[in-house]
C-alpha cells in the first residue's frame, strides 16, 4: 500500500509549466498562470526602470533608504526606495490599501533588511503583492486560478487517513486533521469525504461548488495568500483554515507536516532537510497570513 506521502507525490504531479525561479524579478511575479510581462520598453539604467528590474539586473542593493508612504487622498500605502516607488516587474506600483498597513510595513522591512547582495527568497510578502497586482487583479486570470486550485480538494493531504500505520501518525492526524475537517464541514455546511487506505478520493460536487464560490469571492490579496498557502501545504482545507482565521500560522504548519513529523518521531531528524523545511513552511504560510488578514480600520 502506498504511504500518504507517496500517494500525494503521485497525485500532485508538478505542472509541466512550472520552472525554477532564477532571478529577483521572477521571484516577485512568477506563477505558471500569470499573464505575460509588460510589453513596455524600458531601457536598463533609465530613470523609469522599476526597482525590481534594476535589482534583477544588478543583483545588488542600489538604494540607501526605504520609506513607507501613505497617500493623503485614499490612505493607501506605497514603498519608496530612495524616493522611487517600488513597482512590480510589470511596472505596476506596489500600492496597498490602507487596511494592509502590516503587509506594507513588512514589505518595507524586507527591502530595508537586504544587504549588498539581494536575496529573492527573503522577499516573500513583496512577491505576494506582485502576484496580487500583476496577476490576480486580472479578471481573466483569477477564475482560472480558482479552478486550478480546486484540484487540490481531491488530493488534499488531510482527507487521506492512514490505516494500520504508526501510533505517532494516527495521533498526529487526529490532533491536527480531524478538528480541521470537522470545522470545515460545519463552517461551510458541506460534507467532506475522508478516505482510509485508498489511493483516490473524490469530493462531492456540492462541496466543490460551494468551496469554489467561497474562494471566488476573495479579493486579489486574499486569493494570492490562499494560493500560496494551498500550494505550500498541499492542502485546500488547510488553506481555507488559514484564510478564514480558524488556523494560526503555527497550527497550519503543524497540520501540513503531520506525515513528516511522524517520520521524525520514528527515525529522527535529517539535518539540512527537516530543519530547513520546518522554517520554509512557516515563512510561506506566514507571508500568506500577512497578505490575507487586514488590521481593523479605526
Amino acid at each position: 500500500m502506498l504511504t500518504g506521502l507517496a500517494r500525494r507525490q503521485l497525485l500532485q504531479a508538478t505542472p509541466s509549466s512550472s520552472r525554477s525561479i532564477s532571478s529577483p524579478a521572477e521571484a516577485l511575479s512568477f506563477h505558471p498562470s500569470s499573464k505575460a510581462s509588460s510589453s513596455k520598453s524600458v531601457l536598463p539604467g533609465s530613470s523609469n526602470e522599476p526597482a525590481t528590474a534594476q535589482a534583477e539586473r544588478t543583483l545588488r542593493r542600489f538604494w540607501k533608504s526605504v520609506n513607507l508612504v501613505q497617500d493623503p487622498n485614499d490612505q493607501s500605502w506605497t514603498i519608496q526606495l530612495d524616493k522611487r516607488t517600488l513597482k512590480t516587474p510589470s511596472l505596476t506600483p506596489i500600492k496597498l490599501p490602507k487596511e494592509k498597513v502590516l503587509a506594507a510595513t513588512l514589505i518595507a522591512q524586507e527591502w530595508d533588511s537586504q544587504n549588498q547582495i539581494l536575496k529573492p527568497h527573503s522577499l516573500p510578502i513583496t512577491s505576494l503583492a506582485s502576484r496580487a497586482l500583476d496577476g490576480l487583479s486580472d479578471p481573466a486570470i483569477a477564475p482560472q486560478v480558482v479552478q486550478e486550485l480546486t484540484r487540490y480538494l481531491h488530493t488534499d493531504t488531510v482527507v487521506y487517513a492512514e490505516e494500520g500505520k504508526s501510533n505517532a501518525l494516527t495521533r498526529l492526524q487526529e490532533a491536527h486533521w480531524t478538528p480541521l475537517i470537522q470545522w470545515a464541514e460545519k463552517y461551510f455546511n458541506v460534507p467532506i469525504n475522508v478516505a482510509a487506505g485508498q489511493l483516490f478520493n473524490q469530493q462531492p460536487k456540492e462541496t466543490v461548488q460551494k468551496l469554489q464560490e467561497v474562494v471566488s469571492a476573495y479579493d486579489p490579496w486574499r486569493l494570492a495568500g490562499f494560493e500560496r498557502s494551498v500550494m505550500a501545504s498541499k492542502s485546500y482545507i488547510i488553506g481555507l483554515g488559514l484564510a478564514e482565521g480558524f488556523l494560526t500560522v503555527e497550527e497550519a504548519a503543524l497540520a501540513a507536516h503531520v506525515e513528516v513529523q511522524s517520520q521524525i518521531e520514528r527515525w529522527g531528524e535529517v539535518e539540512d532537510t527537516h530543519d530547513v523545511d520546518h522554517q520554509d513552511i512557516r515563512v510561506r504560510l506566514g507571508s500568506s497570513a500577512v497578505i490575507m488578514a487586514p488590521l481593523p480600520v479605526q
